[in-house]
């Protein structure tokens, strides 16, 4: 075994404490990374204040860059000294019709994840990037590309896949009108990555501050969604909506901004469920999905496209010793846009 260090919790809503654990050794299809930034991602928060007490000791984190150290004996994509990163989801069943399609977050058999999954060979239960080494396989280790700030990049594997993923699928682009529902830590890329695909961005948002940091961020337009007179001017605008909020709201008003055969596309996970209006849906034809999260060719994707038009996180980085201020401010919404841990 491969001993190294991170940062754990012990028991739900304790503080993130040093841990010396171990890492398998290197099985023959696998790529150990020295971890060097790891995003924080509102996910880790809820493992840390409301995790499942029997899977702790517990390392999160799932939004890695690095450098390979080794690898093993029958890797071919990867040497010591690459510049990588590791999402969140480190295997799957490889079989099934969502993993033929190079969508393993969707695997039938369910996917493992970077931290509280079960490991497909021996059992055990992964542990997450807030650490000093990762071992994942080949298949789900990535090359960054030359150009992007691995700091910032970091969030990429998680945020930028969730928000890359539905504008790819729904095929945002010239000619459509994209709009964003909260310009957080998912909605602040949503906006970069709908602007360089060349849609008309509009941002919705509560906060005035934030709706002209939207337009620096690339949106063309913001609306305050407090405004009911701003939001009914929005009717029959979008053709698509990502609604990234995580908190309980409403709707309605969203979907009465679709298009005709609009989308509205919720990426965010209220506490609450929604109350729908029905003509909201049903006048128009619209349509409600969700997404979170991709596979594998969808990520090498995100991350070429990030690399040619420049995008990463808007990030604050923080040393180590003040991971757990970080997540104490992030439980506040004090932070703009990600925090990311600095693990050298």
């Amino acid at each position: 075994m491969r001993q190294t260090t991170g940062w754990a919790v012990n028991e739900p809503g304790a503080a993130l404490a040093p841990w010396a654990f171990p890492r398998r050794d290197l099985r023959e299809d696998d790529v150990a990374v020295r971890i060097e930034y790891t995003g924080i991602c509102g996910s880790d928060l809820h493992a840390v204040r409301h995790g499942d007490a029997a899977a702790m000791p517990l390392v999160p984190g799932h939004e890695m860059t690095g450098t390979v150290t080794t690898v093993g004996t029958a890797v071919t994509g990867f040497k010591a000294g690459d510049r990588v990163a590791v999402g969140n989801v480190v295997d799957s069943c490889g079989t099934c019709p969502a993993c033929v399609e190079h969508r393993e977050n969707w695997c039938f058999a369910y996917p493992t994840v970077t931290y509280g999954g079960i490991d497909r060979v021996d059992g055990t239960l992964t542990q997450g990037g807030f650490s000093s080494e990762y071992v994942a396989r080949e298949a789900f280790v990535y090359h960054l590309p030359p150009g992007l700030d691995p700091a910032g990049a970091a969030p990429l594997l998680c945020a930028g896949a969730t928000m890359f993923g539905p504008l790819r699928h729904w095929q945002a682009g010239p000619g459509k009108t994209v709009g964003i529902v909260g310009i957080g830590g998912l909605g602040h890329l949503g906006v970069k990555f709908a602007h360089a695909l060349g849609a008309h961005v509009i941002a919705f948002t509560t906060s005035a501050a934030k709706a002209a940091e939207a337009l620096e961020l690339g949106a063309d337009e913001t609306i305050l969604s407090t405004d009911s007179a701003h939001l009914d001017a929005a009717k029959w605008r979008c053709d698509l909506i990502l609604d990234t909020v995580g908190v309980p709201h409403d709707i309605n008003g969203y979907l009465r901004a679709l298009k005709l055969d609009g989308t509205l596309c919720t990426l965010g996970i209220p506490p609450e469920d929604w109350r729908v209006e029905p003509t909201s849906l049903l006048y128009g034809a619209k349509r409600l999905t969700g997404g979170s999260g991709e596979g594998t060719r969808l990520v090498r994707d995100m991350l070429d496209f990030s690399a040619k038009h420049s995008i990463t996180a808007q990030i604050e980085l923080v040393p180590a010793t003040a991971i757990n201020t970080a997540l104490d401010r992030l439980e506040r919404g004090d932070v703009r846009y990600r925090f990311v841990v600095d693990m050298t």
